[in-house]
């Protein structure tokens, strides 16, 4: 994505900030995580990253089961809302995450990297990559199921928003040169819908 695209993404997202900071997380989405929390808390990580954090609905459950959280989104307005919730947190680009090497045990993002073209999410993800610790895990979910890319012109945002669509395939292709893939799982969201796509990743020795 280039600076102007990311400007139009960032200003979508603000426009829609208060209505997301309103809305319910839907049961399946509360599952997924869960099962995530289940893998940190038997490993015992406890130092957390959400990149693309939204209003930090997902933060905030992290931060009040004890995890460290750092949360970032391009938005302002959203993480206007996390830091409402005392959750710490920034402006970040994760095209570019200001973080030193191996300083997360953990990193999570929900519908966020569906917005990264597929030529780039090699880049996006060697730099999640960078900054877990060895042996660190990565929860990725998003929509997909069937391959396309570009802007959404349903779109209910302004400006419409950029994604990328991936199958299963693809999406696994996508990860396995950064991660070992240690969970796959899809969450039927009604015809004519595309499906979620629950992966939990962990970092490959180099």
């Amino acid at each position: 994505m280039n600076t102007d695209e990311k400007i139009s993404l960032a200003k979508s997202y603000d426009a829609d900030a208060l209505r997301r900071s309103q809305s319910e997380v839907a049961e399946w989405k509360q599952t997924e995580r869960r099962h995530f929390m289940n893998l940190l808390q038997t490993e015992q990580r406890k130092n957390l990253l959400e990149i693309g954090a939204g209003t930090g609905k997902d933060a905030e459950v992290f931060l009040n089961e004890g995890y460290q959280v750092t949360c970032i989104d391009l938005s302002p307005e959203m993480v206007r809302f996390c830091k409402e919730k005392g959750l710490n947190a920034h402006v970040m680009d994760f095209y570019e995450l200001a973080f030193p090497e191996g300083a997360f045990d953990a990193v999570y993002a929900l519908n966020c990297l569906l917005h990264v073209p597929n030529h780039e999410m090699g880049d996006v993800l060697s730099g999640i990559r960078r900054v877990l610790k060895p042996d660190g895990v990565f929860f990725l979910g998003l929509y997909g199921g069937q391959d396309s890319e570009g802007i959404w012109e349903e779109d209910w945002c302004e400006p419409k928003r950029f994604f990328a669509f991936r199958s299963d395939d693809m999406i696994q292709d996508l990860v396995k040169p950064y991660f070992q893939l240690e969970y796959f799982n899809t969450v039927q969201l009604g015809e004519r819908n595309p499906h979620f796509q629950s992966l939990i990743l962990r970092k490959k020795s180099e």
